[in-house]
């Protein structure tokens, strides 16, 4: 089966994240990226909301868990997963892209991304 997609693009957010103990008492800039698979076959021809994926339910989950710090952006992206296939059940499958900007590593770098996919379990 085919299934549609439901992107929510560059969710920005100030956050705590890191190993590093001036990481998280500091923060930094993060971007999130987001990609859901589902049906969306209901939706395109009933217009109705309830029958779709609600991306701003997605910028929700995002924004909640970028708010509880975490020294990996791994753990986080997985977090954001969980909660995705907790709350919206027509969503089969969830990428999540975290990226860091500016990250401290001692260069000239714009960001780190780590992207998480995962198909919900039966």
């Amino acid at each position: 089966m085919i299934l549609d997609k439901v992107k929510v693009s560059n969710i920005r957010v100030y956050a705590h994240h890191g190993c590093l103990a001036e990481e998280t008492a500091i923060g930094s800039e993060y971007l999130v990226n987001v990609t859901v698979n589902a049906n969306l076959t209901k939706a395109s021809i009933s217009d109705k909301l309830s029958e779709t994926v609600d991306y701003v339910h997605i910028n929700h989950i995002v924004k909640e868990e970028m708010k509880i710090p975490s020294k990996l952006l791994e753990h986080v992206g997985k977090r954001i997963i969980n909660r995705i296939f907790l709350e919206i059940a027509l969503v089969k499958k969830a990428a999540v892209e975290v990226s860091k900007i500016n990250p401290p590593i001692g260069g000239d770098v714009e960001k780190v991304t780590i992207v998480l996919t995962e198909k919900r379990k039966k």
